[in-house]
């Protein structure tokens, strides 16, 4: 029975939950993607950006936070990993698309995150992964409505109830064991979140032509027709933040 990832970066690597269309579940933490994702999986679906331009703000987050608000991180730019700091990138952004249109301390706070998903993508694996977003996978499973803030407790405990009626039902003791492996308490909800989208996401927001990855190829006409989030042709990305079924 295939397995569907999904993956969030932490602190100290990344986390992969995983589950199958039995409702068999799991969940592992590496330093890097490698291992993760040669776990056998039929779809896989990561929190982190995924296809990049060089410049600009990217048509799905725009599209994403009219859904979901401050959430969603506006600014996810190829070779955003590559400044000496924030205030070099910022200046850097300013003064080619003008005052304000730079990168949060939260983005930046990733950029090297960005750039492991960027350098491990390929063709084939473009077949495969997709992007999403948690905050829009729980705005969809929560029917289309804005969730209190996960930092909440109002909030945290809707989001573990929403992910147990779609199937893990042990999340609430994985939050327990991931004391001492540096896994935050929403990196392991948001990774389950992705899992959920990769085995249950019919629907994508923001279409676009992207890059993604060295060795990619460059996207072909978005074709909107029976298309799943992450899926592709011919190596060409089908980029997408994927929302879970309702």
């Amino acid at each position: 029975m295939p397995n569907y990832l999904g993956l969030d970066g932490f602190r100290f690597g990344w986390v992969a939950a995983w589950i199958d269309e039995g409702g068999d579940h799991g969940f592992d933490y590496s330093p890097g993607l490698t291992r993760l994702l040669a776990m056998p999986h039929a779809r896989a679906m990561i929190d982190m950006p995924i296809g990049l331009n060089p410049s600009g703000y990217r048509v799905c987050d725009l599209r994403a936070r009219e859904l979901v608000g401050p959430a969603v991180f506006l600014g996810a730019r190829r070779d955003l990993w590559t400044f000496p700091d924030m205030a070099a990138a910022n200046r850097h952004y300013w003064e080619r698309e003008g005052k304000g249109r730079g990168v949060s301390a939260q983005l930046w706070n990733i950029r090297d995150k960005i750039r492991d998903v960027d350098e491990i993508m390929t063709p084939a694996r473009q077949a495969i992964i997709g992007e999403a977003h948690p905050e829009l996978i729980f705005w969809n499973l929560a029917g289309r409505v804005r969730l209190p803030k996960k930092t909440s407790a109002q909030g945290r405990e809707q989001r573990i109830a929403l992910l147990t009626q779609r199937g893990f039902t042990r999340l609430e003791t994985w939050l327990t064991q991931r004391h001492g492996t540096g896994i935050g308490r929403d990196d392991l909800i948001d990774a389950c979140a992705c899992a959920v989208a990769a085995r249950d996401s019919t629907q994508r927001v923001g279409g676009e032509e992207v890059r993604a990855g060295p060795g990619c190829l460059d996207s072909a006409p978005l074709d909107l027709s029976g298309f799943l989030p992450g899926y592709a042709e011919r190596g060409a990305l089908r980029f997408c933040r994927c929302v879970g079924r309702a």
